[in-house]
């Protein structure tokens, strides 16, 4: 079994401005430049055969690239529970369409439809049990961000491991757009 799933990778340039919007959360695990990305679709646990055969549907997808803008931040999680900041996506229609072919893939080959509503977002920090005003003036503080656009045309099959620091991400197949 792998754990993996699908992303699109913050450029460097980008990531450099969500690097200083990581502070005033007191416990906060924030997350290195490496880590951020867009999650296009989580796939959980899957069996290698299954990872070949979803490899083989990505590897046949057509999408066109996309200019992607961040803007504004959040949280996942209320009150006590809140448990992620993250730096949110501006609508785009063709992200939303490319995340759809990505779960529409996933079904393709046997894995499990998601039940959550699609939120692109970049994930800044994992939280426990944070300081509710906080995680509140943090949101305030930085709720105005908002990136130079950027191109995007390729996204990329990951696989998590648990590290000591939370998860590592590593790259196991990239895939062109347009």
């Amino acid at each position: 079994m792998i754990r993996l799933f699908t992303a699109i990778a913050v450029p460097a340039e980008i990531a450099q401005g969500l690097l200083a919007r990581q502070h005033g959360i007191e416990g906060a695990r924030w997350r290195p430049p490496a880590a951020f990305h867009i999650t296009l679709k989580f796939l959980g646990d899957v069996q290698e055969p299954v990872a070949t055969e979803l490899d083989e549907a990505l590897a046949a997808m057509e999408a066109p690239a996309l200019d992607l803008i961040l803007a504004g931040v959040g949280h996942f999680g209320e009150g006590a529970e809140i448990h992620a900041v993250w730096a949110g996506v501006d609508d785009n229609a063709d992200l939303r369409r490319l995340a759809k072919a990505h779960e529409r893939a996933a079904r393709e080959v046997g894995l499990k439809p998601e039940a959550r509503l699609y939120t692109p977002h970049v994930t800044l920090a994992y939280l426990k049990r944070p300081s509710v005003p906080e995680v509140g003036a943090w949101v305030q503080a930085n709720n105005l961000l908002r990136s130079p656009a950027f191109r995007v045309d390729r996204f990329g099959l990951y696989s998590s491991w648990l590290g000591g620091e939370g998860s590592v991400y590593r790259l196991e197949r990239e895939y062109r757009l347009g």
